[in-house]
């Protein structure tokens, strides 16, 4: 079972204290050669947009893809991207918010036991008797 990420919802909610707090909510994003973002404003394959209300219209936050209309040198522009390639998200004012890890770990179920124990990442305790590793066994309840 595929669990879903909790990045997008992370976002809405420093989006929203942004909101709340007057402060200005700031959305740094990765960029890849597929998007079309404006040229100009990407710097080291980063773009960092002001989603303020003022800034955007039509701001939508979803789980997979996030879009907005904004102005960029005076001409309106829709910016589509997907949520995984949002970096990190933040208050200008004070400069505090969430940044994320650049690899996202997929949290589906293993394969076979063995990828199991190793996703699992405890320690592997020594058989008394033998004196050899044995690794430790664990079993998902439903």
């Amino acid at each position: 079972m595929k669990l879903p990420s909790t990045k997008p919802y992370l976002i809405r909610s420093i989006y929203e204290w942004c909101s709340e707090c007057g402060y200005t909510p700031l959305l740094s994003v990765r960029v890849t050669p597929e998007m079309d973002m404006p040229a100009d404003s990407v710097k080291n394959d980063e773009i960092i947009f002001n989603i303020d209300h003022g800034a955007v219209h039509n701001l939508v936050i979803g789980n997979d893809i996030i879009s907005f209309s904004a102005r960029f040198g005076g001409v309106a522009k829709e910016i589509v991207f997907p949520t995984d390639a949002v970096k990190g998200v933040f208050a200008k004012e004070v400069n505090q918010g969430i940044a994320f890890p650049e690899i996202q770990h997929d949290m589906t179920e293993p394969q076979n036991k063995a990828e199991s124990d190793d996703k699992v990442g405890l320690p592997a305790t020594k058989n008394k008797t033998t004196g050899k590793k044995a690794k430790t066994k664990l079993r998902l309840v439903k």
